[in-house]
């Protein structure tokens, strides 16, 4: 019944003659027992809330930024039909701001022995588990004036995984390992390089390639080509202690390191090599080994999507011990973490030859593009000011970069936006040298 329905209704019995008014107990009872009447018969006629069935279907994982759908069945036992209204409760991060009133309730009219289903439809705004709360049922009488309420607990969880934004880089590079990997020619040659066939010499290559006893076998001098080493070892190490909370623009750093981390993961994968992830500051907070190469991606979303900044000074020592238990073998250790001069200086540089020694270390930092822009601010004094501090800021880290290259570590200090890009032009200058 329309709200327009119902005022008709209480006008009318409110209207119904009862003789002379007169503020008398007997006139109130008359004019009152027919509303009480149609009352209490639709309060009786509304179907009972507890006995309700409720059950969920849909999506279990979403990347951040799309949208989940997650479907819930009512099923109605009762002998009377249902109309109610639904709130299907959520966290307030599984929508954008201000969808979530229309996105979480719903009206919905069940025939008695029937079901039916809705769909909430969710928009996360931060990664990690998002658990389905309460759905709160409200049943109407046939007048809707009187209703039954109840909750009921049908438990879903839909994981929020990172973004992965850095994937439309990935093309470009596997273009760029296609010419490492001996599908074009290839002249460099390093210590970490694989022969691969022999062609016949062309002006213009490097002598020190020619083989001479396939030369003296043939009339034509033959040289090696050679295309770089597979199967390598790739450790990912993020840092989660406090510097990894800072925020560069709408995100903490974390999820850039992550992001990047994840387009060198998915380029290595596919060149060959085996990639593992360590996440760690004062313990290990994820860990992904042996994964093989079509299954490793989709392990290090997940591993990623519930990892957190952790308000705590990362230990340093426990950090390098670590990644050493987990490669023992000579590899690439890949530090996503940052270039504020105290936690290098005090925490890595004082361990970081046991890293050097028996592996290839690269460390990828996210730099702060607002500090670039203020280093360029002219015009007032509060903006000379600015400049001056930024400045000095960008010389401490160029200076820490520094102090870790003189220890033989590859450095990659960029902003989020070209974090990923950079680090893996990084991998694939270090692969075509043969440094892997």
């Amino acid at each position: 019944m329309t709200l327009t329905g119902r005022a008709a209704l209480l006008a009318a019995l409110g209207s119904l003659p009862v003789g002379i008014w007169e503020p008398s107990w007997t006139g109130i009872l008359a004019v009152n027992a027919p509303l009480a009447v149609a009352c209490a018969c639709d309060f009786a006629l509304a179907a009972p809330v507890r006995r309700l069935g409720l059950t969920r279907s849909g999506d279990t994982s979403v990347r951040l930024g799309d949208t989940a759908d997650v479907t819930l069945t009512i099923t109605n036992p009762s002998r009377r039909p249902l109309r109610a209204r639904l709130r299907d409760a959520w966290p307030p991060s599984a929508w954008q701001p201000g969808m979530e009133t229309a996105a979480s309730r719903h009206r919905l009219t069940v025939p008695a022995g029937e079901r039916r289903r809705v769909t909430t439809r969710l928009r996360p705004t931060r990664r990690g588990d998002r658990q389905a709360d309460r759905i709160t049922i409200r049943s109407y009488g046939p007048l809707g004036l009187f209703s039954r309420q109840g909750t009921h607990k049908a438990p879903w969880t839909v994981r929020v995984l990172p973004p992965f934004t850095s994937r439309k880089h990935l093309p470009s590079k596997l273009a760029r390992l296609r010419e490492l990997d001996g599908r074009t020619s290839l002249l460099t040659r390093g210590e970490g390089t694989e022969f691969d066939s022999l062609r016949e010499y062309v002006p213009g290559d490097d002598t020190r390639s020619i083989d001479w006893r396939a030369t003296a076998r043939q009339s034509a001098v033959a040289v090696r080509t050679w295309r770089p080493e597979r199967d390598r070892h790739i450790l990912l190490v993020l840092d989660t202690g406090r510097t990894s909370a800072g925020r560069v623009g709408d995100a903490p750093r974390l999820d850039a390191s992550m992001d990047a981390a994840l387009l060198l993961a998915a380029l290595a994968s596919r060149a060959g090599d085996r990639v593992d992830l360590l996440a760690y500051d004062r313990k290990v907070r994820a860990l992904v080994q042996g994964r093989t190469a079509g299954d490793v991606l989709p392990s290090l979303v997940n591993a990623m999507a519930t990892l957190e900044p952790e308000l705590v000074e990362t230990n340093a020592r426990g950090l390098t011990a670590t990644a050493l238990r987990t490669s023992p073998r000579r590899s690439l250790i890949v530090l996503l973490t940052s270039l504020d001069a105290a936690p290098v200086e005090e925490g890595l540089l004082p361990v970081l030859s046991q890293l050097t020694q028996r592996h290839t270390v690269l460390l990828a930092s996210v730099a702060d593009p607002h500090i670039t822009e203020m280093a360029k601010a002219r015009g007032n004094v509060d903006a000379v000011y600015e400049a001056a501090a930024a400045a000095q800021a960008q010389s401490e880290r160029h200076r820490t970069a520094e102090q870790l290259r003189r220890h033989g570590v590859t450095v990659v200090d960029a902003t989020p936006d070209d974090l990923a890009p950079a680090l893996a032009d990084a991998y694939l200058a270090l692969k075509a040298a043969g440094r892997l």
